[in-house]
């Protein structure tokens, strides 16, 4: 773009909302003012010039029907100040209107001949004959070579015409004054919800997270939109609350491993001389694994959350499950009568794969088989399954259970239940967390059922197409 136009854009732009919006409402306006008023007065002067030629002709047709009849008077009574001329075969005027000259006809003899043929009104100057502005005629034949030319003045009409262009340009810059006076305070007025707007999420900072920003009353877009953003702001403080009871809660599960590691460590060197540094070590390496397990799992949950998955690929299911069952020595359970199969000649059943990160999901199968194997009296089963479209995931354990209510609650981060308080057994209690984070990223759904006796974790997954 050249420069000499940069410069007016940018200048633009610069304005505000409310000036750019009056300001193209005023432009857009003057051009529909401007349009209205060329198209009236064009209607308004066609419509007088209209009026002015009917009256012309009617008043020459009966000029033209008295002389006809041999009844035209000499002079010609005037009507409505209509200037007649009636001319002989000869040009000469013969009869005329007291108002005009009967000497000289108003229309020449080639132009006469020319409007009585066309029949067509013409405009003539009327100061060669001494008449005031501009005139209207109209020339008309009659019976034995008599033509009767008709007049009258066109001034009134100039006049008016006149009068009515000076309204409208007095009028027009008026009118677009108070459109312009008017549409600034209709945008302001409308502006004025996205100002409070701006001035409440001006007040919203880190120590005022629970406030939000003002709704308006009209149920416009202003309305969505402040709608919307508390949303927004509502979702940003559960996400700040989630982070910070994170933060917490892994900070409480560090003191505690870290406080033994430093009360092994004290005591050994406070009395090295009776102490058993096997035994010692054990103890150490036994909290430097549960911080290494911990640290883990919050770097999972921390990847899940930022929506970090890993790759996708096929995963087949049973697979996964058969070499978990033989390292955890557990029994499996397979069930593929009601998969889907490929389109084939030939019925084949097929397998339950899903797309999805191999590395996660072993991580959700191991996760789900060792909360079991801490809860089970005797047995451990693992089940895979698939129907329709969705692959199904079961790990079932013979143990107490978890009642109905706490069921979803277990699946909350560093949540464990009374029976699970342990430091040896209950963990940190982010393994369910985990599981459902990661099956809920690769579009599934996980949850817990009786088993009678025992507790079954169902994961369901949609299959791969």
């Amino acid at each position: 773009m050249p420069a000499s136009l940069a410069h007016p854009v940018t200048w633009w732009r610069r304005q505000s909302l409310r000036l750019r919006v009056t300001a193209a409402a005023t432009a857009v306006l003057a051009l529909a003012l401007a349009a209205s008023a060329y198209v009236f007065v064009a209607v308004l002067g066609e419509a007088l010039v209209r009026g002015i030629d009917d009256q012309v002709y009617q008043r020459g047709r009966e000029i033209v029907a008295l002389s006809d009849a041999n009844r035209l008077s000499d002079p010609v009574v005037s009507s409505d100040n209509t200037i007649v001329q009636v001319l002989d075969r000869e040009g000469r005027i013969v009869d005329a209107t007291p108002n005009t000259d009967r000497l000289v006809p108003l229309l020449p003899a080639a132009t006469r001949e020319a409007a009585v043929r066309t029949g067509s009104p013409l405009f003539l100057d009327g100061r060669p004959y001494a008449l005031p502005g501009p005139l209207r005629v109209r020339a008309l034949s009659a019976d034995h070579g008599v033509t009767v030319i008709v007049a009258r003045s066109f001034a009134e009409v100039e006049s008016s015409m006149v009068t009515i262009g000076h309204v409208l340009i007095a009028g027009m810059p008026l009118l677009l004054a108070l459109l312009a006076a008017v549409a600034w305070l209709v945008v302001g007025r409308t502006l004025r919800p996205i100002a409070l707007l701006r001035r409440g999420a001006a007040e919203v900072g880190g120590t005022a997270r629970s406030r939000r920003l003002p709704v308006p009353e009209a149920r416009d877009e202003v309305h969505a939109l402040a709608t919307t953003l508390n949303d927004m702001l509502g979702r940003l403080e559960e996400a700040d609350a989630r982070q910070r009871a994170l933060v917490s809660d892994a900070a409480h599960e560090l003191r505690s491993p870290l406080a033994s590691i430093r009360l092994q460590l004290e005591v050994a060197l406070s009395h090295p001389e009776g102490q058993d540094w096997t035994e010692t070590a054990e103890g150490v390496l036994e909290d430097t694994l549960r911080l290494s397990r911990l640290a883990e799992d919050l770097l999972a949950l921390a990847r899940l959350d930022e929506g970090r998955l890993g790759r996708r690929e096929p995963v087949d299911l049973v697979s996964m499950a058969r070499r978990t069952a033989e390292r955890y020595g557990l029994d499996l359970d397979l069930d593929l009568a009601h998969s889907v199969a490929p389109v084939v000649a030939s019925p084949v059943v097929a397998v339950p794969v899903v797309l999805g990160d191999t590395l996660d999901l072993r991580r959700v199968l191991a996760n789900l088989v060792d909360n079991a194997l801490r809860h089970a009296a005797s047995a451990v089963r693992i089940g895979v399954r698939a129907e329709g479209s969705v692959a199904e995931l079961t790990v079932t354990d013979d143990g107490p259970g978890i009642r109905p209510e706490d069921r979803e609650r277990v699946f909350d981060r560093f949540t464990r239940l009374d029976d699970a308080r342990s430091r040896d057994d209950g963990g940190a209690g982010l393994g369910l967390a985990i599981v459902r984070t990661t099956v809920e990223a690769h579009g599934g759904t996980v949850h817990l059922e009786d088993a009678s006796p025992g507790l079954r974790a169902v994961v369901r997954l949609p299959l791969a197409r």
